[in-house]
This record gives structure tokens, C-alpha cells and sequence, in this order.
């Protein structure tokens, strides 16, 4: 038959099984030295009893008197047992000088040779001995009685070891009854201890807990979405490496307050905040993250778990999805046209006018044809220069003139393999759509409808070119501008004056700047609008994000 295979015991009880003994050991410990102390004491106690009881008795009087008489034991034996039983001690023996006693315990002793040593008495010295008598082991003292100046007797008091045993086990038991308690009140200690310890292990043992934390810790460092940890003080307890990556923290963030991470303000603000926050999105020197909160109750506020996700990418393809949908719109709009202009060459041919036919076709074709010419001879870059085209025909949809202005020039192989096609999407992109949404407002809905025919035209100029050792984009438009006090909040996260959901784009302009080394300025243009200006470096990272109000 197999036996069944024992389970480890748990942390707590494994703790408990060790205070226990420990408390026992302790305990054991110290009735021993007390034992051991008790009866060293309890014999040097019997020991100065019986001396004193010896050298009263040879010093009394009538002591010596009894002596001179013809039978000393008539009178010392009745004062013998009066002084023991008034003293405790075992017996009272008086003698004479050849060891005849004259008084003992038991009457029939009387008479006989005392039993033990008597030399050092009859010398004149007092002296303590422990012999076996006639009533067993004793602690004895023997002294001797001077009458006259000459020794005429010995007294000899004693306990028996025995009835100090005796005393010492009374004492011992006491202790032990002391040592029982105290065990017991540790063992009470100990046990509520470790059941509360115990329900924070879950009752695990110490292999169990181990493997936990070894699995904790390669989760955390497997784990690709931030996790972050605060507790009641809001400062940062724990934090995985894609956490840390994606704060841009240093590896001693942990025991840090989060108010001294140097974190943007909405982002402290967030993990700051009590109530719990669901995808929101914030901003950070070069990333774009998704944050969610939940705080951590039990009774009271422990804490607040953090996940971060990296939305940097996904907004990036977001902006270039949403720049490939308008340029689409715009194509299938210009595909409309195109149908109504070929039907109205058609219909010329069709009547006859074949001279007015060539001009319509040739003048639609070469006004079609200007931008995308200015376009692609001036920007070799083939992304930059699709999206100038796209966001034109977009422009042009909503009745606003897209225009590159004449410095533009940017050459072929002039931009640098480390700034990222996706970034110019990102500056540019967002610039002219921002300046579009501008002009196309001021053009339309700030004009009312009987004037709109003088009100002044809706344009959007972009310049796009290399300079010694940097890029610049500018991009300027006709709308109402951005005034002085809104001047240093335009690039934040959520910043709009078109409602809700909006207020991205700038923010990641300047992210996008920041994370290639460029500035961003912001300037009143020529036409009343404004004027955003923004230089990378061609040559890596030299400077970091400015603003200029206008």
C-alpha cells in the first residue's frame, strides 16, 4: 500500500510550528536556571538557618548552665526540640566535647557517638558540612560552647537535603505552573499571528510563494502594455519595462511621487485622479498613450492600477487613413466633374462647335494640370508631394484655393533616412487641414450670405523647403487666427474651437517635432491668419519644442 504523500505545510504554519518551539525553548530555558538558581539559593538559605540556630544555642547561657549539671540531657532536650520546631530546621544535636550526644530528634539516639566530624570544632572554627547522619543526607553546621574560656561542649543544627529538595520542588512547581502559562499565552500570541498571516498567504507555503513572485515578475517583464502601480500616497510601487518605456522614466522611479515624474499635466492629473478614467488619451513628449484607471479599495483608497497602451503608431496610420479617405472623396468628386466636363465636350461636338469644344477641354486641362506641375516640380519628395496633391483636391472641395508658394523646393534624396515619411504625414497633414477647417470657416460661416460675394478669398499657402542644415514647413491661412490668449494652449491635448472630440491635431504636430529634435512656432500671418512654422533638423536631434504666441 502507498502511503499518501505529505503536503508541505503552509508559511504561516510552518512559522507557527517554529514560534511555538521557540517559546518552548525559552521557557524550558529558564525553568531550568531557575530551578538550578532556586536550589543553590534554597541550600545557602538552610545553610545561614542553621548556622544562626547553632551559634545562638552555644552562646546561650543556659546552655552552659545545663552542662555543669550531672545529666545535661534533662534539661537541653526539651529546650533542643523547643528550638527546633520554632526554627523549621531538621534536628538540634548538643554534645560534649568526645561526641556523646546529650540532645537529638529521635530520644532513642541519645547517649550514643554523634555522627560526623568534630575536629574543627574542637579547634575553636565553626564549620559547615554536608554528611549523612542517622536521619540521611543533611546540610550541618557545627560550633563549639566555651564556658570559662575553655570548650565544654559542640552543637551541631541541620536540614536534610531531602527537605530541601523538597522546598526547591514547591518552588519548582510554582514555576513550572508560571512557565506553562507564559507557554500558553505565547502559543496564543503566535497562532493569532499567523492566522492573520495565513489569510494574506491565502495559506500558501513558502515554494508557492516563491513560484508566485517568479511568475509575477516575468509577467510584468513579458507583458508589451504598461502597467502601473500607485499606492494610497500616489507614489509609484511598482512599474514594468514597457511602463517605464513608455513614460520615459529612469529605472528609479519606483518609491517616486507621481507629481515628480515630470510628467505632462493632463497625464499627472489623470493618475492623480480618484475617480477611475476608461481609454483616455494623453500625450507625452514623443508617444501617444491610451490610459486607463482603477482604484484599488478595501475599506479605504490603497491604491490605483494603471494600464498604458501605445497608441503612437495606430494614430499615426489613423491620420494617413484619414488623409487616403478625403484624398478619395476628392478623387471621386474630381471623377464627377470630369464625367460633367466630357458630357459638355460631347455635347459641343455634338452641336457642331467642335473649335469651342478643343478650347473648353484645353482650358479645363491646363487648369488641372498647374498645381500637380508647381507640385511635383518643386517637391521631390514623393510623399510630401502626393499629399500636397490630396489635401489641394480636398481644399478645393470645400472652396478653398491651396497654393505653394514659389521658395518651395525640396530635392530629391535632400531628406535624411531618420526623419520618418509618417512624421512629415503627421506636421503637414494636420497643419493644412487645420488651416483649411480656418479659412473654409471664415469664408463661409462667418460671412453672411449677401456678402459672401465680396468677402475675401479662402486660402491656404504652404511652404515647404531646405535650408542649410534643416527642413521647414509653413503653412498659413486666411482665417480669424488664434489670439494672444489662446496662444499657449493651442498645442494641448483637446484644444478646439470646433466642439467636441477634436483638438489632436496640433498636439501631435508638436510631438511629432519634438521627437525628431524641431521646434513649432506659432505667428500671425500676412492675410490676418495664422502661421504655423515648423524646422527639423536634417542632421539629427539638435533642438527641442518651441512656441511662439503671434
Amino acid at each position: 500500500m502507498r502511503l499518501p504523500r505529505t503536503l508541505p505545510r503552509s508559511l504561516a504554519g510552518q512559522l507557527f510550528a517554529m514560534q511555538a518551539l521557540l517559546v518552548a525553548a525559552v521557557v524550558a530555558g529558564c525553568a531550568f536556571f531557575a530551578y538550578a538558581s532556586g536550589r543553590d539559593r534554597a541550600e545557602e538559605t538552610a545553610a545561614r538557618q542553621v548556622r544562626a540556630a547553632a551559634l545562638a544555642m552555644a552562646g546561650s547561657p543556659s546552655v552552659r548552665e545545663a552542662i555543669r549539671t550531672p545529666d545535661p540531657s534533662a534539661v537541653l532536650q526539651p529546650y533542643a526540640e523547643q528550638v527546633r520546631e520554632d526554627t523549621g530546621i531538621t534536628f538540634v544535636t548538643i554534645m560534649n566535647p568526645e561526641g556523646v550526644r546529650w540532645t537529638h530528634p529521635d530520644p532513642s539516639q541519645i547517649g550514643r557517638s554523634f555522627i560526623g566530624h568534630t575536629e574543627r570544632a574542637l579547634l575553636g572554627e565553626t564549620f559547615e558540612e554536608t554528611y549523612t547522619g542517622t536521619l540521611g543526607p543533611s546540610i550541618r553546621v557545627v560550633t563549639p560552647v566555651y564556658d570559662r574560656g575553655r570548650i565544654v561542649g559542640l552543637v551541631s543544627a541541620g536540614i536534610t537535603v531531602e527537605r530541601v529538595s523538597t522546598q526547591v520542588r514547591e518552588q519548582l512547581g510554582a514555576l513550572g505552573t508560571a512557565a506553562g502559562a507564559a507557554l500558553a499565552l505565547g502559543a496564543l500570541g503566535t497562532y493569532v499571528i499567523n492566522a492573520r498571516l495565513r489569510r494574506h498567504t491565502h495559506g500558501m507555503n513558502a515554494r508557492e510563494l516563491s513560484r508566485m513572485h517568479t511568475y509575477h515578475e516575468a509577467t510584468l517583464h513579458a507583458v508589451r502594455e504598461g502597467l502601473l502601480m500607485l499606492d494610497g500616497q500616489r507614489r509609484v510601487a511598482l512599474i514594468n519595462d514597457a511602463g517605464r518605456e513608455l513614460l520615459g522614466l529612469e529605472p528609479g522611479s519606483v518609491g517616486r511621487g507621481v507629481d515628480e515624474l515630470a510628467l505632462p499635466a493632463s497625464l499627472t492629473g489623470a493618475l492623480l485622479a480618484s475617480e477611475p478614467r476608461v481609454d483616455e488619451v494623453h500625450l507625452t513628449a514623443e508617444r501617444v498613450i491610451v490610459v486607463n484607471t482603477s482604484p484599488v479599495v478595501g475599506g479605504e483608497r490603497r491604491g490605483t492600477v494603471v494600464t498604458l497602451r501605445d497608441h503612437t503608431e495606430l494614430q499615426a496610420l489613423s491620420g494617413e487613413l484619414d488623409s487616403e479617405r478625403g484624398f478619395t472623396q476628392a478623387l471621386r468628386s474630381q471623377a464627377h466633374e470630369a464625367a460633367n466636363r466630357l458630357h459638355t465636350v460631347v455635347s459641343l461636338i455634338e452641336l457642331g462647335r467642335v473649335e469651342e469644344a478643343v478650347d473648353f477641354a484645353t482650358a479645363e486641362l491646363e487648369l488641372a494640370q498647374v498645381l500637380t506641375d508647381r507640385v511635383v516640380g518643386a517637391v521631390a519628395e514623393p510623399v510630401l508631394a502626393a499629399l500636397l496633391l490630396g489635401k489641394a483636391a480636398q481644399a478645393n472641395e470645400r472652396g478653398v484655393e491651396l497654393v505653394l508658394t514659389e521658395d518651395s523646393l525640396i530635392d530629391d534624396g535632400a531628406l535624411p533616412c531618420s526623419l520618418a515619411p509618417r512624421d512629415l504625414v503627421t506636421v503637414l497633414g494636420n497643419l493644412i487641414d487645420n488651416a483649411v477647417d480656418a479659412a473654409s470657416e471664415t469664408a463661409t460661416g462667418g460671412v453672411p450670405a449677401p456678402a459672401r460675394r465680396t468677402a475675401t478669398r479662402a486660402l491656404v499657402t504652404v511652404t515647404a523647403r531646405t535650408e542649410p542644415g534643416e527642413l521647414l514647413l509653413r503653412v498659413a491661412d486666411t482665417g480669424a487666427g488664434i489670439g494672444p490668449d489662446d496662444a499657449d494652449e493651442v498645442f494641448r491635448r483637446g484644444w478646439t474651437t470646433r466642439g467636441t472630440g477634436r483638438g489632436l491635431g496640433l498636439a501631435l504636430v508638436r510631438q511629432a517635432a519634438h521627437r525628431n529634435g524641431g521646434t513649432v512656432t506659432l505667428d500671425r500671418a500676412a492675410g490676418g491668419g495664422a502661421e504655423f512654422t515648423v524646422r527639423l533638423p536634417l542632421a539629427g536631434r539638435t533642438a527641442g519644442t518651441e512656441v511662439a504666441a503671434p
